[in-house]
């Protein structure tokens, strides 16, 4: 029996959120695997640093500013990166932002902006390279949920709202478009230790709730999702879509 085909040589991945935290932990290792890479995110200067970290050889790396709330601008980001780096044969959808408030006081603006961020643009991102995944007969969407999707928190619920979406966007995806051998699953990270966290992680009480609630008894680090991101992204999964796969130290198991 062949050893799983966990190699991405050849493949261009397209990740959202790429400039740090998880997004570029997991082009880490999807470029280690093989893949050329081109990460979109808004601040540019960022995603320089972000493609200089990769340490990928040249043009196997690259980047895109792009607001992913701005729909004409994504119009045509799948376009630029083909035009660099080839069909984009991975989409990770991770780009995301996080706004605290009770429900009653909620802007109209934020809720907007969560959705347009956490569901919207994922659609037509994945509706932009699917176009070209059909005629391939061959591609991976991944979308980055949240144990959010499953768990409710007071002061997010927009966010919790947004990446409930995103979990059936991810299984109607699957099913639409399995039958052109296109598989599309989730990550669905737990705590860890990324910017969009610091305020969490600097508070002592709820610091100490994450790592008491969690059963790994600790914050995960952005390099523990990209064994799975990778896996997600090669052949060895073709027969695996649909799937919210969490990686949250235990915390959706426990009581």
């Amino acid at each position: 029996m062949s050893p799983p085909d966990l190699a991405l040589s050849g493949r261009h991945a397209l990740v959202t959120g790429g400039g740090s935290g998880l997004g570029l932990a997991i082009a880490q290792g999807l470029a280690n695997a093989g893949a050329a890479i081109t990460l979109v995110g808004r601040d540019a200067a960022k995603l320089e640093q972000a493609v200089a970290s990769l340490n990928a050889a040249p043009k196997q790396a690259g980047s895109l500013v792009c607001d992913v709330t701005d729909r004409e601008a994504l119009g045509g980001l799948v376009t630029a990166a083909e035009e660099a780096r080839g069909s984009v044969e991975i989409l990770v959808n991770n780009a995301g932002i996080q706004q605290r408030a009770p429900v009653v006081d909620f802007p109209d603006q934020g809720w907007d902006v969560m959705l347009a961020t956490h569901l919207t643009a994922p659609f037509l991102l994945a509706r932009g390279v699917a176009r070209g995944m059909i005629e391939r007969r061959r591609g991976k969407i991944i979308n980055i949920l949240s144990v959010m999707a499953e768990l409710g928190r007071p002061t997010v619920v927009p966010y919790t709202t947004a990446k409930g979406g995103l979990k059936m966007l991810t299984r109607g995806l699957a099913v639409e478009l399995g039958p052109h051998n296109i598989q599309v699953n989730g990550i669905a990270p737990g705590y860890f230790r990324t910017a969009m966290n610091e305020a969490l992680i600097a508070d002592p009480a709820f610091d100490a709730w994450v790592r008491k609630r969690t059963p790994a008894a600790r914050w995960g680090e952005p390099h523990e999702l990209a064994g799975l991101a990778v896996l997600l992204a090669s052949p060895a999964s073709d027969y695996i879509s649909g799937q919210v796969i969490f990686v949250d130290g235990g915390l959706t198991a426990s009581v």
